[in-house]
């Protein structure tokens, strides 16, 4: 009786620890029906939601406080978006990494590192936190480990950190500066290396998380101020949050699209969740069911996130 008691206790415990938001607590905030919603990243000194729809070229900056949406043609694929120290953005665009001014819509080429490879184009990345931006690259007719990632220093000098990558996407790194984790989406892992932040150099590669068959591929992913990771789960219709330490899926987020792409916490108080999602890949029949595919969501999943961190160019000033 006491074993028995003892296995009902532990299924409560371990059903508890994972428990599952449900979609009707999500909410819509843009209906863009983007064919590749991504790289979501809140600018907390703009109070802005940066978000990218990657094939459809555009780089969206979204006002919750106005409720305005404001897109931007960037005139190629666009992988992802960070802010900078002395203002404006940068985009990892198809063709290499650029400078690009909000305003006038006008951008610089800082370094293509694989201008040798025309069928790659750059995807996810973020700066650490010492204002370096990381970024990867894959292939878009479909070759597997043919990318890479990349750090571009604030001395727009730019090096390659890993090498035979497949699907470069979430990347983020800890509150006491001494991992990053990583994801290269068709390994279903989420690595956790060694981060060395006066350096930026990173060593001793080790699996952080395994997800689970059936729930989806990781994607973009953000943490929150528990240490926690939330990453989108392409497939998976939600996203998982989990324990780096122990590898734990700790709750999962339903989201009403097949295909959910990247998550970041923003507002003021860093807690709700915004998360992109792609009408790519979805069946006539499974749009019928999720009918707002592509758009951009959000939720009070009663954590909250950190600041992103900014590229540094003002230290090469």
């Amino acid at each position: 009786m006491v074993q028995r008691i003892f296995f009902t206790l532990s299924v409560f415990i371990v059903l508890f620890s994972c428990s599952t938001q449900k979609s009707s607590e999500v909410q819509l905030v843009i209906d863009s029906k983007s064919t590749l919603g991504e790289g979501a990243l809140w600018n907390y000194k703009s109070g802005e939601l940066m978000w990218i729809n990657i094939k459809g070229e555009i780089l969206n900056f979204y006002n919750p406080a106005t409720g305005n949406n404001k897109e931007m043609f960037t005139g190629q694929m666009i992988g992802t978006v960070v802010p900078k120290e002395s203002g404006g953005v940068l985009v990892a665009l198809q063709n290499g990494i650029y400078a690009f001014d909000p305003e006038s819509g006008s951008k610089q080429l800082i370094v293509d590192p694989e201008a040798d490879k025309p069928n790659n184009r750059f995807n996810d990345g973020k700066c650490d936190p010492s204002g370096r931006f990381w970024a990867g690259t894959m292939s878009t007719i479909g070759g597997g480990k043919v990318g890479a990632l990349y750090r571009l220093d604030p001395d727009n000098s730019i090096h390659k950190m890993i090498d035979k990558v497949s699907i470069s996407n979430g990347i983020v790194w800890s509150a006491d500066k001494t991992k990053m984790y990583y994801v290269d989406t068709p390994t279903m892992k989420v690595m956790r290396y060694d981060y060395d932040d006066a350096s930026g150099e990173i060593s001793n590669p080790k699996v952080a998380v395994e997800i689970p068959a059936g729930i989806g591929a990781p994607d973009g992913m953000t943490i929150d101020a528990d240490g926690n990771l939330w990453v989108a789960l392409w497939g998976g219709s939600a996203v998982g949050c989990f324990n780096p330490e122990s590898g734990e899926l700790i709750r999962k987020i339903d989201v009403p699209a097949k295909n959910v792409t990247s998550c970041a916490f923003g507002d003021d108080d860093l807690g709700t969740l915004y998360i992109t999602t792609a009408r790519e890949s979805t069946s006539d029949e499974e749009l019928t069911k999720f009918p707002h595919a592509g758009g951009v969501f959000k939720v009070r999943p009663g954590v909250h996130g950190v600041k992103a961190f900014f590229f540094n160019d003002l230290d090469s000033k």
